[in-house]
């Protein structure tokens, strides 16, 4: 009777929406349930805070299904407007942003939201860019490469002011992965990342003080152990500890005991090691795996220039967020305050994602406009 149930409401709330991509549903809704699982447990039963991410992830639903009822031309005519819109918010954070642990990222509305406009940038970007370049012979020209990545800086300089260099990294990706699938030249790559390589000592100055304690604290935790590395060093020692089975939900020592920081939050694949063992990890990735395998599909068979783009520009941020958020926890990369999607706990970062996700189902079931 309950698994009956169970079937009947996840069809009602994912599978019979007009629009809906069956196999993307199952996926997204397999890792929202795994999330919310392994959240409960990462909170130690905090009743307010798990009802908070249910809520926002029923928001998010509802942004998806809503997305996916619009057709991509719909997307194509707003595009520019929904950018300078997001931009505009961008700004308007310096002037009257909430500042929350020394970072002014969010904007909020009076007794009813705050929201952190950084995370629309995700969505915003790519379109735009997308815009440009579908009406457009493509490969792109120089001329063209050097506008769209004016596009990019703008946004990216903001939110690095912000200061939050991780959604910054991330929407850098969303713009020039739109570059990239756009077919621009191999030698153009090359030369960039020549002139990438060449800017890293300016780019290091430009850092703020606990960015470039975060970087060097990445070769060697144990030169601060009680400090800088103390998230890398606890995030390793609940993953090791976990061995191939874990040990079991809510039986975790390093984050039940609350020696694993952010435990909900940036860390909670460490989580997933510790009480879900190896094994847990491989059943997210997996599923992570088919979600971006499954929208790359979709972007494959679309037939027009801007559906592809952009459907295969929010399969690449989705992926890049993922490995940077693991490859972080696992002390591959510095610490910047990346979310594991879908998982971690979270508000406007879920809801962006969820509406990516009902954009991309509106292109998949509008592959020939």
């Amino acid at each position: 009777m309950a698994a009956a149930f169970l079937q009947i409401s996840w069809r009602t709330a994912f599978s019979r929406l007009k629009g809906a991509d069956p196999l993307l549903c199952y996926a997204l809704g397999a890792v929202i349930v795994f999330g919310l699982v392994v959240l409960h447990s990462a909170v130690d039963g905090n009743g307010p805070l798990f009802r908070a991410q249910v809520l926002r992830l029923l928001l998010g639903v509802l942004a998806l299904a809503v997305a996916a009822q619009f057709p991509p031309t719909f997307y194509l005519r707003w595009a520019p407007w929904l950018y300078f819109a997001v931009l505009l918010l961008l700004l308007l954070v310096f002037i009257g942003g909430v500042t929350v642990k020394g970072a002014a990222r969010w904007l909020e509305l009076p007794g009813l939201v705050r929201f952190q406009p950084s995370e629309l940038t995700k969505l915003a970007l790519p379109m735009m860019i997308a815009w440009y370049f579908h009406d457009r012979p493509l490969p792109p020209t120089f001329k063209d490469v050097v506008v769209t990545l004016a596009l990019i800086v703008l946004p990216v300089t903001c939110i690095m002011m912000q200061p939050d260099l991780g959604t910054a990294i991330l929407v850098l990706v969303a713009g020039v992965s739109v570059i990239l699938l756009a077919g621009i030249s191999w030698r153009w790559i090359g030369w960039a990342t020549v002139g990438g390589a060449a800017l890293v000592p300016l780019m290091w100055y430009g850092l703020k003080e606990y960015q470039r304690q975060r970087i060097i604290t990445l070769f060697d935790p144990e030169s601060d152990p009680l400090g800088a590395g103390w998230s890398i060093i606890q995030s390793n020692t609940a993953i090791g500890s976990g061995g191939f089975f874990g040990k079991g939900l809510g039986l975790g020592t390093q984050s039940q005991l609350e020696f694993l920081p952010e435990s909900h939050t940036d860390f909670i694949i460490a989580v997933v090691g510790e009480e879900l063992g190896f094994l847990g990890i491989v059943s997210l990735l997996a599923l992570y795996m088919a979600i971006v395998g499954r929208v790359l599909f979709i972007a494959a068979q679309t037939h027009h220039t801007f559906s592809r783009l952009l459907a295969g520009a929010l399969a690449l941020v989705f992926f890049v967020s993922l490995f940077v958020n693991i490859a972080m926890v696992a002390g591959m990369l510095p610490v910047v305050g990346v979310p594991l999607p879908l998982v971690s706990y979270g508000g406007t970062s879920v809801i962006t994602l969820l509406a990516g996700f009902g954009i991309i189902m509106s292109i998949q079931s509008h592959k020939s406009w």
